[in-house]
C-alpha cells in the first residue's frame, strides 16, 4: 500500500528570501551612513555649576560652584545680545590660577544686563568652546 503524501509549496521560503533582502538593505544603510558621514559626530557636553546673577549697570557676577569640568575652563565670554562684552582669561582668574576656584567671584561685563540675552561661552583647555550660561534679563 502507498503512503498518501500531500505536497503543497510551503510560504515560508519566499518570506525567508523577503527577510534576508530586508536585513542587507538596512545593513547596506546603515553602513553607508558612517562612511559617507551621516551620521555626524557628538561630542560630550561639558559640566560647570556656576551661580550668575545681574551686577547692577556693571554686566554680571558669578558665583564658581565647582562641577566636574570647572578645573578644564580656561576662559569665559561675555555676550549681550550677540555683542561682546567682556572677558575673563587665565591671567585673571584669583591667584593668576588657570581655572577658577569654588567660591570664587568673578565679575564680567560693563553694560547693563537688563532685558538683554546674557551668554556666556566657556572655553576648555581640550580646545573646544561651549555655551555655560543663557539667559534673558
Amino acid at each position: 500500500m502507498k503512503a498518501i503524501r500531500n505536497e503543497e509549496e510551503a510560504v515560508s521560503p519566499v518570506i525567508g528570501v523577503i527577510l534576508m533582502v530586508a536585513i542587507v538593505v538596512i545593513l547596506a544603510a546603515v553602513i553607508a551612513a558612517f562612511v559617507f558621514g551621516m551620521a555626524g559626530s557628538t561630542s560630550a557636553s561639558k559640566n560647570v555649576g556656576m551661580t550668575v546673577s545681574p551686577n547692577g549697570t556693571d554686566g554680571v557676577t558669578i558665583l564658581w560652584q565647582g562641577g566636574t569640568d570647572i578645573n578644564s575652563l580656561n576662559d569665559i565670554a561675555l555676550t549681550l545680545d550677540g555683542n561682546p562684552d567682556g572677558t575673563v582669561n587665565t591671567t585673571e582668574w584669583v591667584g593668576g590660577a588657570a581655572h577658577p576656584a569654588v567660591g570664587e567671584i568673578t565679575p564680567i561685563g560693563t553694560d547693563d544686563v537688563t532685558g538683554k540675552r546674557v551668554i556666556i561661552i566657556g572655553t576648555f583647555s581640550d580646545g573646544s568652546n561651549q555655551v555655560i550660561f543663557d539667559r534673558r534679563y
